[in-house]
Protein backbone atom coordinates (compact mmCIF):
# COMPACT_ATOMS: atom_id res chain seq x y z
CA UNK A 1 0.00 0.00 0.00
CA UNK A 2 1.67 3.22 -0.90
CA UNK A 3 1.93 5.77 1.43
CA UNK A 4 -0.37 8.75 1.83
CA UNK A 5 1.15 12.26 0.83
CA UNK A 6 -0.59 15.64 2.14
CA UNK A 7 -0.01 19.53 0.62
CA UNK A 8 -1.54 21.59 3.39
CA UNK A 9 -1.80 25.61 2.96
CA UNK A 10 -2.15 28.40 5.37
CA UNK A 11 -2.92 31.47 4.61
CA UNK A 12 -2.54 33.81 7.68
CA UNK A 13 -4.48 37.20 8.10
CA UNK A 14 -1.32 39.22 6.27
CA UNK A 15 -1.77 37.00 3.37
CA UNK A 16 1.08 34.70 3.92
CA UNK A 17 1.08 31.48 2.85
CA UNK A 18 2.56 28.36 4.04
CA UNK A 19 3.14 25.32 2.70
CA UNK A 20 3.64 21.95 4.61
CA UNK A 21 3.95 18.41 3.02
CA UNK A 22 3.47 15.34 5.16
CA UNK A 23 4.41 11.73 4.38
CA UNK A 24 7.44 12.39 1.99
CA UNK A 25 10.84 11.79 3.00
CA UNK A 26 13.76 13.52 1.63
CA UNK A 27 14.43 16.10 -0.60
CA UNK A 28 10.95 15.44 -2.75
CA UNK A 29 9.08 17.65 -0.85
CA UNK A 30 10.41 20.27 -2.06
CA UNK A 31 9.99 19.15 -5.64
CA UNK A 32 6.33 18.66 -5.26
CA UNK A 33 5.92 22.15 -4.31
CA UNK A 34 8.32 23.98 -6.28
CA UNK A 35 5.75 25.11 -9.04
CA UNK A 36 3.01 26.39 -6.61
CA UNK A 37 5.92 28.00 -5.15
CA UNK A 38 6.89 29.57 -7.81
CA UNK A 39 3.10 30.96 -8.65
CA UNK A 40 2.70 31.63 -5.35
CA UNK A 41 5.63 34.44 -5.06
CA UNK A 42 9.16 34.47 -3.19
CA UNK A 43 10.01 31.93 -0.51
CA UNK A 44 11.18 33.69 2.95
CA UNK A 45 11.78 31.50 4.76
CA UNK A 46 12.06 27.34 4.55
CA UNK A 47 11.81 24.92 7.65
CA UNK A 48 12.79 21.10 7.18
CA UNK A 49 10.69 18.41 9.08
CA UNK A 50 12.14 15.58 10.75
CA UNK A 51 10.62 13.49 7.43
CA UNK A 52 13.08 15.94 5.52
CA UNK A 53 16.08 14.47 7.18
CA UNK A 54 15.26 10.82 6.48
CA UNK A 55 16.20 8.82 3.68
CA UNK A 56 14.00 8.46 0.65
CA UNK A 57 12.38 5.39 0.52
CA UNK A 58 13.13 3.59 -3.08
CA UNK A 59 12.70 0.48 -4.52
CA UNK A 60 14.97 -1.51 -7.02
CA UNK A 61 14.06 -4.54 -8.71
CA UNK A 62 17.01 -6.70 -10.03
CA UNK A 63 16.84 -9.35 -12.68
CA UNK A 64 19.61 -12.05 -13.25
CA UNK A 65 20.07 -12.69 -17.13
CA UNK A 66 20.40 -15.82 -18.79
CA UNK A 67 24.56 -16.41 -19.50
Amino acid sequence: MAQRREIQFTIDDNGEVSIQVLGVKGAECEKLTREMEEALGIVTTRQHTSEYWQAAETAVKLEQGEE
